[in-house]
């Protein structure tokens, strides 16, 4: 008679009866509260903030001269905390190279999400006519944000669609989620070429996107933990050669 080994669950993560590991619980949770933490712009309607929704750039809340630049600043800098801690912690212990590189990616994401918030527009375009739409350094880091944001979509997709992590949930609703927001993403780049208008409603819609993929991840980590804690026929308890 053999024992069956316990090697892969024990590599991959916590087997039965075992105490759920970061990745299991920590991750979802954190990630979970960025998706609602990100989309930080459901405050405009409750505070006056002066701009019109459906034709501003969420990040006119927090530019240099708005009231409310510190309070919005402020969560933004949280929710790309939320993310970076959450994306670390989502790290498998084996991680395939497209899915080490897709958690990175959201790393990265994080941290262009804080130097948007260093380097903040210098005023609302959608309300001062002699403020420019482009701003260099802005523009640049929100270039970053979008640039890390769509390669975690498309190297955790790819991930599982070859195995790592061999999320149903990700194969079956990434792509999705993936075209929906680099469809949104693209449709707000009027202002930038001179072409403002209704630019805000596909910009907040492209971050709701946002945290459904944070949702979305948060969901495949739990459900992956859920897994490798069933008991299977090579658990010992269920087996024996």
């Amino acid at each position: 008679m053999h024992e069956p080994s316990t090697l892969p669950r024990t590599a991959a993560g916590p087997g039965p009866g075992r105490a759920a590991g970061p990745r299991a619980v920590w991750a979802p949770l954190l990630l979970t509260t960025a998706a609602v933490v990100y989309n930080d712009w459901v405050l405009e309607f409750l505070l006056p903030t002066g701009l019109d929704a459906r034709h501003s750039y969420v990040s006119e809340l927090y530019a240099a001269d708005q009231r409310y630049h510190g309070l919005f600043g402020s969560i933004e800098v949280v929710a790309a905390v939320l993310v970076v801690t959450g994306a670390l912690l989502a790290r498998g212990p084996a991680p395939g190279r497209l899915e080490a590189a897709g958690w990175w990616s959201l790393v990265a994401f994080g941290a262009s999400s804080v130097a948007d918030v260093v380097v903040p527009m210098r005023c609302a375009p959608s309300v001062e006519s002699p403020c420019e739409a482009v701003n260099p350094w802005h523009t640049t880091t929100s270039a970053l944000v979008h640039a890390a944001l769509f390669a975690s979509m498309a190297l955790l997709v790819a991930a599982a669609a070859t195995g790592r992590p061999g999320s149903p949930l990700l194969r079956r609703w990434g792509p999705w989620v993936l075209g929906s927001a680099l469809l949104t993403a693209l449709s707000t780049v009027g202002p930038l070429f001179g072409r403002p208008g209704w630019h805000g409603l596909t910009q907040r819609a492209h971050l709701l996107l946002v945290g459904v993929w944070f949702v979305l991840l948060a969901a495949a980590l739990r459900s992956g933990a859920r897994r490798l804690r069933a008991p299977g026929p090579a658990d010992p308890a269920r087996s024996r050669v």
